[in-house]
């Protein structure tokens, strides 16, 4: 029998547990090393974001974690057991808790949309009545109920990413990996997709692990990140705290690293979501019967909050001032030079 069908229902319930521990982990192709000395902690339930450019080795690593690529030093556990030691029973077992969507969708295309999603339960051998009861059910959740007989060449690309994740769901998965799923798809069409997969985290608790090169998809969706560059992995922590303290990693990443400051002393202010719409700047100029310049800012939509950044000049007999100010009003800042902002 193919078993409950809410299933799903009991991640809900475990929540901060670490699901996927990933220690010192290193990763060769030949002589070149594409992982070194990877360290991640996934709690189940989360939505974990994995950023950085091409060939960071954010794939790579995904393929480490459901057994697609051995791995040459370090440890990689899902729940609890060691990737590298498992048997090929043993891994099929593995990649059955562990959904995977990827970028092109990866749909046979003489099949329906109804057989692409019923594909890996006839793999596993459940019975044909089960099957039915499995694949309506998904094809409701992921909003494509009308499509079940469509071929993939008649369905748009949204339409498309939505079958290959009521797929990666037939089986109950406990974790869905997302290799770059909304890279190939329009603005409207990832808010969309990102939307779905949020509403089935929420819902079902199931563990999204979510590699992409697009800063908008971790801002929408991701609870934490890690930034990866040439097989490192160079910050780590809970997105509002990263784009909040926005380092010179997460600068280079999204291109502002560059740029150029006036003479005078330049402070850069970080709003929390509770302080994102207060007029900070305002009040200080009047209380402080100073003159100041903004140099740069933006406010950023983080799931449901918003969060601001702003870069001031001011004059430098001033800055003390100035930094008493936002220490008494609990606003982040830091002091930068030109070129570092």
């Amino acid at each position: 029998m193919l078993g409950p069908f809410l299933r799903f229902e009991c991640y809900q319930m475990i929540g901060g547990n670490i699901l996927i521990e990933i220690r010192g982990v290193e990763k060769y192709f030949g002589a070149t090393k594409v992982l070194e000395d990877i360290n991640l902690d996934i709690d189940s339930g989360e939505i974990y974001g994995i950023v950085g450019h091409s060939g960071a080795g954010k794939s790579t690593l995904l393929r480490c974690i459901n057994g697609l690529e051995d791995y040459q030093g370090g440890s990689i556990k899902v729940s609890g057991k060691e990737v590298r030691d498992l048997n090929e029973e043993e891994i099929r077992n593995l990649r059955k808790d562990l959904g995977m969507i990827f970028q092109h969708f990866s749909l046979l295309e003489r099949r329906t949309v109804f057989e692409n999603v019923s594909l890996p339960l006839e793999c596993f051998g459940y019975q044909k009545s089960d099957i039915k009861k499995r694949v309506d059910e998904l094809l409701e959740i992921v909003g494509i109920a009308d499509k079940s007989g469509v071929k993939p060449k008649n369905l748009s690309g949204g339409q498309k990413q939505r079958v290959a994740i009521a797929r990666a769901l037939a089986l109950n998965p406990k974790v869905m990996l997302c290799d770059e799923a909304t890279s190939a798809l329009d603005p409207n069409t990832t808010k969309s997709i990102l939307a779905l997969l949020d509403d089935i985290n929420k819902k079902f608790g199931i563990t999204i692990i979510m590699v992409t090169h697009q800063m908008e998809v971790i801002k929408q969706i991701c609870s934490k990140v890690a930034i990866m560059e040439e097989g490192r992995v160079l910050e780590v922590g809970p997105t509002e705290d990263i784009f909040l303290k926005n380092s010179k990693n997460l600068r280079k990443l999204i291109g502002e690293d560059n740029i150029i400051l006036p003479e005078g002393t330049n402070i850069k202010l970080m709003f929390p979501k509770e302080d994102s719409n207060k007029p900070i700047i305002t009040t200080m100029a009047k209380e402080l019967d100073i003159d100041i310049s903004i140099i740069f800012g933006k406010l950023e939509q983080f799931k449901e909050d918003i969060l601001g950044s702003l870069i001031i000049n001011i004059e430098e007999k001033d800055g003390d001032g100035v930094k008493k100010f936002l220490d008494e009003k609990g606003i982040g800042w830091e002091e930068i030079e030109n070129g570092v902002k």
